[in-house]
């Protein structure tokens, strides 16, 4: 049987004082951030380039934004959420430098 982990099974205190950069703010983006916001993580939305309209909704619901590169200067935790084929890109030009 799979174990079913609950709020009470997480050690959130390990997030604190640590800014969560979510790349991305599709599908997969905004629920992990709205997620993470609602158990008191301080977190910051990433763009890459065409994706301003996310950033209107992104930031309706409260949050920070930033291009991709920016966010992840800002940040001490980056989680990638846009489609698969664009993340080695985004991930050479945006994030290792």
């Amino acid at each position: 049987a799979a174990k079913i982990y609950y709020q009470e099974d997480c050690n959130l205190s390990l997030l604190e004082g640590k800014t969560i950069a979510i790349i991305g703010y599709g599908s997969q983006g905004h629920a992990h951030a709205l997620n993470l916001k609602e158990s008191d993580a301080n977190v910051i939305i990433g763009l890459y380039e065409g994706k301003a309209d996310h950033g209107t909704k992104a930031e309706a619901q409260g949050f920070e934004v930033y291009t991709s590169a920016e966010a992840a200067k800002k940040a001490d935790i980056i989680m990638i959420l846009i489609n698969d084929e664009k993340q080695a890109a985004l991930y050479k030009n945006d994030i290792e430098p």
